[in-house]
């Protein structure tokens, strides 16, 4: 087994996001579903009802619209706290 890793993401927990930037973020978590998706099937992974390592199949291998509200929650997460770390880095997001 290899070195304990103990996980160090930066504290954003004091950054607001405006809610002008709340299509951005679904923007975001719709590509981060969509990277994700093309990586897997680019591997062979293909749609199962069952996620199947062996057999290589994701039941998330599916259109973001059809995905569960708990997997979009995965991929919005990822989003927000990708903007959050922005903002903290002292960059402004705009809208041209």
């Amino acid at each position: 087994m290899g070195k304990q890793y103990t996980p160090k993401p930066m504290d954003t927990s004091d950054v607001k996001l405006p809610e002008s930037l709340n299509e951005l973020c679904e923007q975001m978590a719709r590509n981060v579903h969509e990277v994700w998706a093309a990586s897997r099937m680019a591997q062979g992974w293909t749609y199962g009802e069952k996620r199947d390592d062996v057999k290589k199949t994701h039941p998330c291998l599916v259109p973001y619209e059809e995905l569960p509200e708990v997997e979009k929650d995965y991929d919005r997460n990822t989003s927000i706290e990708t903007l959050k770390l922005i903002v903290k880095s002292g960059y402004d997001i705009k809208k041209k």
